[in-house]
């Protein structure tokens, strides 16, 4: 009797609800793992992604379940919501962009678009490597170390490091004093030195040859911010070595450009 009039209090129910859930979530993910563990049907980045997905809408769901348990006591949610139209328009404003950023996240995830680990660029301006994947957002890290936290609904253009491949692509942007053949000449000794030195980071085919050696691009793009032009070369890569091989040729253009006396473009701002 003591047992059951215990569990009739309030704060006793809650918290045995709380532990029920808690313990509901920790088995459905224990159940997805060993599922994965036990067969072979996806490949390890896809199992992980969706392990990844999974924890992420586990945790939301058993918060939701939660927190609506818990107002129930205390709030009749139906006549709340149906009564109250002001209530019920910002709910559904709300709701209006956390099921898009829902709906686009399942298109991303079971298009298969995206990977946990995937390198890739987003709204043209944030790169890096996905860290998290949740149903409403994902959450990368840069190269200057920062985590970005970016919602499905704002991204308007995804780029994929190709899974397994990636293109390096950098480039010199030189004064329009600086003579175009004398840049030529340089970056083109510097790309046939990319290929001496970092070929080992080029990607190969079956044959061992490379699909794509380091190239100069020749001027891909006038009057840089009213700067200069820009000069590239790039080279396609395996993915693991992407940032060190674009590390290297950075090195290669700045040594170059230090050495050939190469004239770097510089603001209009600039006082002398």
């Amino acid at each position: 009797m003591f047992f059951l009039e215990l569990f009739k209090q309030l704060p006793v129910k809650i918290l045995t609800v709380a532990l029920l859930i808690i313990l509901t979530v920790y088995l459905i993910r224990k159940s997805i793992k060993l599922f994965f563990d036990k067969t072979s049907i996806l490949d390890e980045k896809r199992e992980e992604t969706l392990m990844h997905f999974a924890k992420q809408v586990t945790k939301v769901l058993g918060l939701v379940f939660f927190f609506i348990y818990v107002l129930s006591h205390y709030f009749d949610l139906g006549k709340l919501v149906t009564g109250s139209v002001v209530v019920a328009g910002a709910l559904a404003l709300i709701l209006q962009h956390i099921i898009r950023d829902y709906i686009m996240g399942l298109t991303y995830l079971f298009e298969r678009q995206i990977y946990h680990g995937d390198y890739v660029i987003i709204n043209g301006n944030r790169q890096g490597k996905i860290e998290e994947i949740s149903i409403r957002h994902l959450k990368i890290r840069q190269y200057d170390g920062y985590l970005y936290t970016v919602s499905y609904s704002s991204i308007t253009e995804l780029q994929n490091g190709n899974r397994g491949m990636r293109r390096v692509n950098e480039s010199l942007v030189l004064n329009y004093k600086q003579n175009p053949d004398d840049a030529f000449k340089v970056m083109e000794e510097v790309a046939q030195t990319c290929n001496e030195k970092y070929g080992k980071y080029l990607l190969k085919d079956e044959n061992g040859v490379p699909v794509e050696w380091f190239k100069f691009n020749q001027i891909t793009e006038l009057n840089v911010d009213f700067m200069g032009n820009r000069y590239s070369l790039s080279g396609l890569v395996k993915e693991a070595d992407f940032v060190e091989a674009s590390k290297k040729v950075r090195y290669e253009l700045a040594m170059a450009a230090y050495k050939n006396e190469l004239m770097m473009a510089e603001s209009l701002n600039t006082s002398h």
